[in-house]
């Protein structure tokens, strides 16, 4: 019999671990709406039907049918866009009582936002979080939500902390019609990436191959720095290269949505999703993951 995995959020990267898996797992996916099914890369198939259970994590009301339908759960759905606690992911934990079947497993996709800004300084999971932002700070509520209700019930939690993800459909382009500035080399930062891809792979081994209640940074061995990032985007699709300004002049020209993300400066380490999980990245850094334009490299 297959392993039966509900499936919190159905974005993008659901989908694609759905499209990946759902040969080899009996999946049940939440979401508000009925799932398409479609993904823009034309090398992305769904080979198998999955279940889709309508629920919404802003109405408790709605979530209890979701209560002992799996032994194990891919959480992926955002944080509400207010305030600085997660009570989507309280309202989801709370259908779980003594009554009711526990996971055994619960797999929690998180930020590396939650470390803050570390002024370039290398970023193990054992580094203490400082979240900066209300985002981070829901985040970081979220991962102390888990790991205090999975003592309670004896659930095995597993937090990927996550930086940027791109892909071929995920990339900066806007910023370039937009006209938005880089910072110029000397006062950049470091910024951090993961490929759509890879992010579904880290999943599946997390599942069944992570360490119960352990932390795992889910980035590249890219080592670059944001303004060279977006020059990368910029070369293969044929934009030109944003104007390099000082970080006091970018930081009044950019949305601050845009800011919070360029402000901070961290280099994540990946060691433990290479030793621990054994994952072996198909696009090992941004030079490898960014396409050509008119190129196809998405994969599953």
């Amino acid at each position: 019999m297959m392993q039966r995995i509900l499936i919190v959020g159905f974005g993008d990267i659901g989908k694609r671990f759905s499209a990946r898996y759902a040969s080899q797992l009996r999946l049940f996916v939440v979401s508000r709406t009925k799932p398409d099914k479609s993904l823009p890369s034309e090398n992305v198939r769904f080979n198998r039907e999955f279940r889709w259970l309508q629920a919404d994590l802003d109405r408790r009301a709605t979530l209890k049918k979701l209560s002992g339908i799996s032994s194990h759960v891919v959480y992926l759905a955002p944080p509400n866009p207010n305030g600085v606690t997660d009570t989507r992911l309280r309202n989801f934990l709370s259908i779980f009582t003594a009554r009711s079947r526990i996971p055994q497993r619960l797999v929690y996709v998180s930020t590396t936002g939650v470390y803050g800004d570390c002024a370039g300084q290398i970023v193990s999971e054992t580094k203490k979080v400082n979240p900066e932002t209300d985002r981070a700070r829901r985040r970081m509520d979220a991962e102390s939500q888990l790991r205090l209700w999975s003592e309670k019930v004896g659930c095995e939690p597993i937090i990927l902390r996550v930086p940027g993800i791109y892909a071929s459909d995920r990339l900066p382009i806007n910023r370039f019609s937009k006209g938005l500035p880089s910072i110029i080399s000397s006062e950049d930062r470091f910024s951090n990436h993961i490929h759509a891809d890879d992010l579904t792979r880290i999943i599946f081994r997390a599942l069944f191959k992570g360490k119960t209640g352990r932390i795992y940074n889910c980035v590249d061995d890219s080592r670059i720095l944001v303004g060279d990032y977006f020059d990368l985007v910029a070369d293969r699709l044929g934009f030109p290269r944003a104007q390099r300004l000082s970080v006091a002049e970018v930081q009044q020209l950019v949305p601050a949505v845009t800011w919070s993300f360029m402000r901070e400066s961290r280099l994540v380490s990946n060691h433990r999703i290479k030793h621990e999980l054994d994952v072996r990245l198909i696009y090992p850094s941004v030079s490898e993951g960014v396409p050509f334009k008119d190129s196809k490299n998405d994969i599953l």
